[in-house]
């Protein structure tokens, strides 16, 4: 179905870019377009380079125009949020106002904590050296101050900042803040349970975070994050205002910021914090009791194994249920009639201590409960949910039309695994041709659009058949070798993606006395930002690193033309959640494996090897170096969700390849 007015506003907009038009992106316009008249589910699958902000924005924009509809946009992170607010629905309000005469109104809608509390700003103590001098004078000295001032020194520039954004009128927006630490920033924003409401704080009426929600209210657009898309589903659908239809861009993050979302922690240090805050109004007995709740989880992990806890007499679930039933009683004596703001804050904390405590102790068959054991942050106990898309299917699915789309959604030829992994079923899939009064309530349609690039003349997908399998204790002599191989073969310009830490720093080290000519970078030499800038800077140097550079790492160009990954993603065998689900399929009949393990390979595969091309002008290489995706029989399975790259098992035709594009050969 196309609509007139989407093709004009989508024109217009690329115009106003200086870009061009792609068919995939003209054809994601008449889905989406079609999608939100029939208020049926959309999967688009749009390959980098197709413009896929525009492939949607223009239909929404063109269907709210001169309406009151809503849709809400959710993207996966706050920096795809900006990404959106400051480029691309600027872009396309121009051009809808051009086409029509009308300019929808557009807002950003992000959780409290981005916003910063008038409260907590107002109320927390002023250093006595912020009395005396500003902060622009705290500033020049702030170098040779320790820690304590620096922080100091950080929270009073934000509180300024917050004065002077309420005298302006403005949101106080994290993004828009002074430099800060999250230390800092912690000074002057509020946890969600903790706010006091509108109409118990004496701030109420100038609330940053009420008047973003009022201008979402107010807006025909709101984009939003999959975090706030996530409280929205698990909160009765109180976070976000009400809307016609949904668009979750990066939808392949989706389930993963959803569990994230659902997923709590606790600590003796969460326990003492709670505890120490609600002293003045516990009765002293309670407050030792309260206390000592502390020590009760701290004895309990270090009984515990990190592992997953599945016994109701494990000494976790009963330390858990002794703070579930402490901090109910500590809970119950600091409720009531009062109007300290304090205590409000204090009773929240507490409630949240005991919300936790009594999910972990009832080890519901909906819950995933552990122990991890972290080197910086010690042990502590998790919960999290065994499986979100039942959440999405009745609380997002089965009350919006929603649109989701990303660069990777067809895992193993199809869109099947994917849509089971959000609560969209097989059976739900409806053919084009289905009229609109045969639509059932969750049915979908899948569509690929493709890409404008031609990985198959622009890149190589050498996949190994010769080396050793990967195994537990690092890379082996041979996969180094081929390692340093390939990058003096590319000159340097590669991307390393490893399975670890360990893995990554071993060829770092390994190819640094190999090739002492070229610059090895390696994640954890400084802040990951400051490496990538480094990378994409000087085209021979290389950079290693894990799982925070297989997605949202956009380097076009020769910086990098090869792109090496030493295994399959496959989920850590210790990590219980993953293990967790992969038993429940199991458990009802399925395969598991393939549910889990395979569909999550596939998914960080798709996106690893998508960084190396990045513009039609791109070239090179992708080695994987696990040879089960040439030997297994999953290996088809992970191959077909990989972008259409020639394939090849022979290392010499990926090393004469990449010595051509240096002009070697």
């Amino acid at each position: 179905m196309a609509d007139e007015l989407t093709h004009q506003v989508l024109q217009a907009a690329v115009s106003g870019i200086e870009g061009r038009e792609r068919p995939g992106q003209l054809a994601m316009a008449d889905a989406v377009a079609e999608s939100l008249v029939l208020g049926r589910h959309l999967l688009v699958q749009a390959g980098t380079g197709t413009g896929k902000s525009l492939g949607y924005l223009a239909p929404v924009l063109a269907h709210v125009s001169g309406t009151d509809e809503r849709v809400v946009i959710a993207t996966a992170t706050l920096a795809l949020q900006a990404q959106l607010a400051n480029k691309d629905i600027p872009a396309a309000l121009d051009a809808v106002e051009e086409v029509s005469g009308k300019r929808p109104k557009a807002a950003i809608l992000k959780g409290r904590t981005n916003y910063a509390c008038l409260y907590r700003a107002r109320s927390g103590g002023v250093s006595a050296q912020g009395s005396l001098v500003g902060s622009e004078d705290i500033q020049e000295a702030a170098p040779d101050l320790d820690s304590v001032s620096r922080l100091g020194v950080e929270v009073l520039a934000l509180r300024e900042w917050v004065e002077e954004e309420a005298e302006r009128g403005g949101l106080a927006d994290r993004d828009d803040a002074p430099t800060h630490t999250s230390a800092g920033w912690q000074q002057v924003s509020i946890p969600t349970r903790e706010c006091l409401g509108v109409a118990a704080c004496p701030f109420g009426q100038e609330c940053f975070v009420e008047k973003s929600r009022e201008e979402a209210r107010s807006a025909q657009v709101v984009v939003t994050n999959h975090a706030l898309l996530a409280i929205n589903a698990m909160h009765g659908r109180t976070a976000l205002p009400e809307h016609s239809a949904l668009i979750v861009d990066e939808a392949h993050e989706l389930t993963s910021r959803i569990t994230t979302a659902a997923t709590n922690e606790l600590t003796p240090i969460i326990i003492e914090r709670a505890a120490k805050r609600a002293l003045t109004w516990l009765e002293d007995d309670l407050a030792t009791e309260f206390l000592a709740c502390a020590d009760t989880l701290r004895d309990a992990l270090e009984e515990s194994e990190p592992t997953r806890i599945e016994s109701s007499s494990a000494p976790v679930t009963y330390a858990a249920a002794q703070i579930r039933d402490v901090s109910r009683r500590a809970a119950s004596a600091l409720s009531g009639k009062h109007d300290d703001p304090e205590r409000t804050q204090a009773t929240a904390a507490v409630k949240e201590v005991f919300d936790i405590a009594a999910r972990i102790a009832g080890l519901a068959d909906a819950d995933v409960v552990w122990v991890s054991d972290s080197e910086f942050r010690g042990r502590a106990v998790w919960v999290a949910p065994l499986n979100v898309s039942g959440l999405l299917r009745s609380e997002v699915f089965g009350e919006t039309p929603t649109v989701l789309t990303s660069a990777t959604l067809v895992l193993g030829g199809d869109f099947s695994s994917f849509a089971g992994s959000v609560g969209l079923s097989r059976s739900d899939e409806v053919a084009d041709d289905v009229a609109p009064d045969e639509l059932e309530p969750l049915s979908w349609r899948g569509l690929d659009v493709g890409s404008p690039f031609d990985y198959r003349s622009q890149g190589i997908l050498y996949a190994t058949k010769s080396l050793p399998k990967p195994g537990r204790d690092g890379l082996t002599p041979e996969v180094l070798a081929e390692i340093a191989q390939l990058v003096w073969a590319a000159g340097g310009r590669t991307l390393g993606l490893f399975a670890s830490r360990r893995n990554a720093e071993q060829a770092a080290a390994h190819c640094r006395r190999e090739l002492p000519d070229f610059k090895i970078l390696c994640q954890g030499d400084a802040q990951l930002s400051e490496l990538q800038r480094e990378f994409i800077a000087d085209p021979e140097t290389c950079l290693f690193g894990t799982m925070s550079l297989w997605q949202g790492v956009d380097v076009p160009g020769e910086t990098c033309q090869l792109v090496i990954i030493d295994k399959i993603p496959f989920p850590r065998p210790d990590d219980p959640l993953m293990q967790a689900r992969k038993k429940a399929v199991d458990d009802a009949g399925g395969n598991g494996f393939m549910s889990v393990a395979a569909t999550h390979a596939a998914l960080l595969l798709a996106q690893g090897t998508g960084r190396l091309i990045r513009r039609s002008e791109d070239r090179g290489v992708v080695a994987i170096l696990d040879p089960r995706l040439v030997t297994a029989r999953y290996g088809r399975f992970l191959s077909n969700s990989l972008p259409g790259f020639w394939p090849t098992t022979d290392p010499d035709i990926a090393v004469r390849a990449l010595r051509r594009l240096r002009g070697e050969e």
